[in-house]
């Protein structure tokens, strides 16, 4: 019989929850400034086509990417349950699968690179010059894979040890040099979207090297391993089991986005800006409740590597309580400075007022999704990956119901009604599963 192995208690404290939040949150909110600085290198050539092809290439490109979180959210969660184990071979071995996977899926994408942009081409089909823009960022930038994958594992390996100010560090590392070297390239070379692609590769292998660099010096004290020690065929399957999850409950994530915005097309153009614009919002209140979701998600994995359910319980209850302040004051504030904040994204008037209608759907998505982002956090971080991938099908099932029953008789309003729905459903059909797996985590482990 096999033996039970001992809990190691460790305390979950206001401070432990907010040193891992505060700096991801910082870093997950500098994110969007890629996006501005490039459009903003691109925008001063006065030229819409180039315009036009870098965001279409950046959609490709955020699509096949974010096939690819697992290897962040993934890594996490298992380097998490091995710190709680104290066992830090385990964390080298689970961190060196995740960049093996990253290294080969990376390579694979950027010999693919053609064919992306070949499909995105068709998928788009657009204009000409925008075209030829789009092709040439995807080519380039694709060329990027295997150092951004990697980065993925390395951000994943430090949060599971719950070092988010290195998370904080690596982020702005990787940021801050995709941005000088977009707006050397793009305009002091005059390479416009050509430039800001090289930029981008060139930044993420320069993070990926410190990143690697700072993971190697961890490691070289260290036992050397074998390459059955750490690749494993049962350690192998678990990942992958773990990382599929992951990646179907991605999948069907954008689905309902996506369907979200065909279904506002449907409703005119007008109704599709307004609903562009405010999505934005939702997106803003995302980036601040990602890092409480991140907290709740190293705590989780590693009360459950401890075996040491108090842990787990205020890991879970603080993360929440965080959590839903933030979304209260992220709610308040949109719903306070949100009609200026439509001004400023757009001068269109017609849509400003169209936008300001609708505003309160989109404010009041803080509230009703925030229990969403903590529960996929503890479930990523407990590993129960299987239950969050049914639930986001359920989830996504009650979200087609709604669309159609509520979006047929409603609107636009009925639209967004049903998003809240999709975002409830997920949220309370995991909190509903917490204490029955939370009771087969921990209380059979310790009898």
């Amino acid at each position: 019989m096999d033996q039970v192995r001992p809990s190691r208690p460790f305390e979950v404290n206001n401070r432990v929850v907010l040193a891992i939040a505060v700096p991801m949150t910082l870093a997950y909110i500098t994110t969007p400034l890629l996006g501005v600085v490039d459009t903003g290198v691109v925008g001063q050539f006065g030229d819409a086509a180039l315009l036009g092809g870098l965001a279409a290439g950046a959609i490709i490109f955020d699509v096949v990417f974010t096939s690819f979180n697992f290897l962040r959210s993934g890594t996490t969660g298992l380097v998490s349950q091995a710190y709680g184990e104290e066992n830090p071979l385990e964390e080298r071995a689970v961190f060196l699968r995740a960049a093996a996977i990253a290294l080969i899926s990376g390579a694979v994408l950027a010999l693919l690179a053609p064919l992306v942009a070949m499909i995105g081409v068709w998928i788009m089909d657009a204009g000409p010059k925008v075209t030829e823009a789009m092709d040439i960022y995807i080519r380039i930038r694709l060329l990027s894979a295997p150092a951004s994958l990697l980065n993925y594992a390395i951000l994943g390996y430090f949060l599971g040890r719950g070092e988010a100010g290195t998370g904080l560090l690596l982020q702005m590392i990787l940021n801050g040099a995709n941005i000088a070297l977009s707006i050397w390239f793009g305009l002091h070379l005059g390479w416009a979207v050509e430039g800001v692609a090289w930029g981008t590769v060139c930044g993420e292998i320069f993070a990926a090297v410190i990143g690697a660099a700072m993971i190697w010096r961890r490691f070289r004290p260290m036992p050397r391993f074998t390459v059955h020690e750490v690749f494993s065929a049962a350690a192998l399957k678990r990942m992958l089991l773990l990382n599929g999850d992951i990646l179907i409950r991605s999948f069907i994530l954008v689905a309902a986005f996506t369907l979200f915005t065909r279904q506002g097309a449907q409703l005119g153009t007008l109704t599709l800006a307004a609903n562009a614009v405010l999505m934005h919002f939702f997106l803003i209140a995302g980036y601040f409740l990602d890092g409480f979701a991140t907290a709740a998600e190293q705590l989780a994995g590693r009360a459950v590597g401890a075996r040491y359910r108090p842990a787990f319980d205020r890991g879970v209850r603080l993360s929440s309580i965080w959590g839903f302040a933030i979304s209260a004051f992220a709610c308040v504030a949109l719903l306070t400075f949100g009609g200026g904040l439509i001004a400023v994204i757009t001068t269109a008037q017609d849509v400003q007022a169209e936008a300001a209608r609708y505003l309160p759907w989109a404010a009041f998505t803080a509230l009703t999704g925030v229990l969403a982002f903590q529960m996929d956090g503890i479930f990523i971080g407990a590993t129960w990956s299987r239950d969050m991938r049914n639930m986001m099908v359920l989830s996504f099932v009650a979200f087609l119901a709604a669309l159609i029953w509520l979006g047929g008789a409603f609107g636009n309003h009925g639209l967004w009604a049903a998003l809240h729905v999709f975002l409830i459903v997920r949220g309370i059909s995991l909190l509903a599963m917490v204490p029955r797996r939370a009771r087969e985590t921990f209380g059979e482990r310790l009898r």
